[in-house]
C-alpha cells in the first residue's frame, strides 16, 4: 500500500514520530470516534491529541512532514 510506504519513509526521516495503524473493521468504535470514514486516512496530532492534519486518501511525504512540523 502506498500510504504505508509514505509512513515508513516518515518514520525513517523522523524517528521520534509515532505511527499507529488502525484496523477500521476490528477497531470500528475507535475509528468512529476519530471520524474515520474511509481508508486510507492519515491523521497527525499533537501530543495533547489536537488534530493538525488529516488526509483521506494517500498523502504525499511532504504533506506528512509539514504536518509533523506543525504538530511540534
Amino acid at each position: 500500500m502506498i500510504t504505508r510506504t509514505v509512513l515508513r519513509e516518515v518514520s525513517t526521516l523522523v524517528p521520534a514520530a509515532r505511527v499507529a495503524e488502525l484496523d477500521v473493521v476490528r477497531d470500528a468504535a475507535e475509528a468512529e470516534r476519530a471520524g474515520i470514514r474511509s481508508t486510507p486516512t492519515v491523521v497527525v496530532t499533537r501530543d495533547d491529541g489536537t488534530e493538525v492534519f488529516r488526509a483521506e486518501g494517500v498523502p504525499t511525504l511532504n504533506q506528512v512532514l509539514v504536518a509533523l512540523a506543525r504538530a511540534v
